[in-house]
Order: C-alpha cells, then sequence, then structure tokens
C-alpha cells in the first residue's frame, strides 16, 4: 500500500492556495490524476517523485517511509526509485537516443526491447533536436522505464502520438508495468489518451 497525505501551497492566478491529498494507493496499481488546469497536477507528481517537498506531509511506501516532515525525512527520486515522463520531456540535448538509455540502465536487452516497443531502433545514434515531438515522447517514455521503476509518474506522457501508435505502445507498457511490479500515476487533459489504463481515479482540488 501506498500512503500519501502531503499538504502544499502553491500559487494560481487567483492568489495562494493549498494543495491537499490524502489517500492510499494499492501497490501495482494505475491511478489517473485529474483535475482542472493549474489546479497542480504536475505539482502533486513531483512531490511523489521527491522533487519537490510539502510544507506538511508523509508519503509511505510499502514498509518505506519516503517524506516526514514531521521528522525531515525525504528520501531522493533515485532512493525512492521513481521513473518521470516530463510533460516537455527533459531530454539532453547532447545525448544521443542510446546514451539516453544507457544513463539509465546497463540492461542491454532491456534497451533492446525497449527500443523495438517504442519503435526508435533506427534512431539510436540521433540527439533530441533530429528527432520529431512525438519520437521525443516516446525516448522519455522509454528512458522512464528503463529504470524499471517502483513508481512511474507520467505527465502528459501521450499528447504527442498518433492514436495507433499510442495504443500500440500502451499494450507493451502494460506488459512491462505488470513485470516490474510497478504502481503508476497518470496525468492526461483527454481522457481518450488513457483509456486503455484500467485502474482507479483521483481527482486534484485546492483548498
Amino acid at each position: 500500500m501506498m500512503e500519501i497525505s502531503i499538504d502544499k501551497r502553491i500559487k494560481t492566478y487567483k492568489g495562494s492556495s493549498r494543495l491537499i491529498v490524502k489517500t492510499n494507493i494499492e501497490p501495482l496499481s494505475v491511478t489517473k490524476v485529474f483535475g482542472p488546469s493549474g489546479v497542480g497536477k504536475t505539482t502533486f507528481l513531483k512531490i511523489l517523485a521527491g522533487l519537490i517537498s510539502p510544507e506538511n506531509g508523509m508519503i509511505k511506501m510499502g514498509d518505506e517511509l519516503w517524506l516526514d516532515t514531521g521528522q525531515r525525512i525525504c528520501r531522493s527520486p533515485q532512493q525512492r526509485k521513481v521513473g518521470f515522463v516530463f510533460q516537455d520531456y527533459a531530454l539532453f540535448p547532447n545525448m544521443t537516443v542510446m546514451d539516453h538509455l544507457l544513463y539509465a540502465t546497463p540492461d542491454k536487452p532491456l534497451i533492446e526491447r525497449l527500443l523495438e516497443i517504442g519503435k526508435m531502433e533506427t534512431f539510436i545514434k540521433h540527439r533530441p533536436n533530429h528527432l520529431s515531438g512525438g519520437q521525443q515522447q516516446r525516448l522519455a517514455i522509454l528512458r522512464a522505464l528503463a529504470t524499471a521503476p517502483k513508481v512511474l509518474l507520467m505527465d502528459e506522457a501521450f499528447s504527442a502520438l498518433d492514436d495507433d501508435l499510442r495504443e500500440s505502445l500502451i499494450e507493451d507498457i502494460k506488459i512491462l508495468l505488470k513485470e516490474f511490479g510497478t504502481t503508476t500515476f497518470i496525468v492526461s487533459h483527454h481522457l481518450q489518451e488513457t483509456v486503455s489504463f484500467t485502474g482507479s481515479s483521483l481527482k486534484i482540488e485546492l483548498d
């Protein structure tokens, strides 16, 4: 079980508000995170990843305490073993497709499998500026999966993909998530993009 209780003050166009989330997440599940634009969905993912700390909160993954503001405990993303697909991809401009995957894992068979899943085999020597938006997005997804993450966070991860490619990729991703034993959170503004993922929903609201 993943226990989440966070209280974070965030700035909005209306001023300052509080992002409050209290929930328990089943292990190996897929949770679709939704809510209006600007409500803090990306901030929520970054808190789960350990990239942002809330003023008050606790996150516990099974027996591992990831965050406890009262005890001043905050594990790093590496310690949490989190994979993050950022909305802007966050790729390294001077690294090739293969460099990105080798940076994430030394597991060559896994890299070859990921390249095939993402249909990126012929682009291994390409740097991000020589890739299309959809190719960059696929690379960002493959890099996150290469770490065999305990938790996978996907922020608008399929927005640049056409329907057929997205559905094919999602089916392969679901197999990997089951193999890795990954708990997944997905943010998407378009429900149709994630309809192939079965799971629960979590609404993010501001207080």
